[in-house]
C-alpha cells in the first residue's frame, strides 16, 4: 500500500494498493492491484527523509513510500472497488457515514464478510436525515 500521493492523475494517491513485481536498489516495479488502472506497471521511486532542524546533525533517510497492508484502514479503502471486504467491528464506527463506506467497498453482499462480538453495531447517522 502507498504511504503518500506520488502522482495523483497517475492514481499514485496514499491507500493505493499495489502489487510488488520488481525489487531494485533504487526503485521498485510495481502493479495496481485494482481498479481502472488493474495490472498496469509503475515505478515506485526511493523518498529520501531528513532529520528535524533540531538536531546538530543532518540525517538523511531514503525509503520506498509503501507498507505490507493485509489490512487498511476505512478511510484508507475510500474510494477503492474491491471484490472481497472483510470488516472487523471490534470498536463501533465513529464518525458519520464511516459504516457505509465500508460496506460499499464490496460490489456486492456476497463479498462482505463481517466479524463482530454481537449481531449489531452502532452506526452513527445524523438524525436530520430520517425526517
Amino acid at each position: 500500500m502507498l504511504l503518500r500521493n506520488l502522482d495523483v492523475r497517475g492514481g499514485l494517491c496514499n491507500g493505493t494498493r499495489l502489487i510488488t513485481t520488481h525489487f531494485g536498489r533504487f526503485v521498485l516495479g510495481c502493479r495496481f492491484a485494482s481498479g481502472e488502472r488493474s495490472r498496469e506497471f509503475v515505478l515506485i521511486p526511493r523518498i529520501d527523509n531528513y532529520t528535524d532542524r533540531r538536531v546538530p546533525f543532518r540525517l538523511r533517510r531514503r525509503q520506498f513510500p509503501i507498507r505490507l497492508a493485509f489490512a487498511m484502514a476505512i478511510n484508507k479503502a475510500q474510494g477503492q472497488s474491491l471484490n472481497s471486504v472483510g470488516i472487523h467491528l471490534g470498536v463501533d464506527v465513529f464518525s458519520n457515514g464511516q459504516l457505509y463506506v465500508t460496506l460499499s467497498r464490496a460490489g456486492r453482499m456476497e463479498g462482505v464478510k463481517t466479524a463482530k462480538s454481537t449481531e449489531r453495531t452502532k452506526n452513527i447517522v445524523m438524525k436530520a436525515f430520517l425526517s
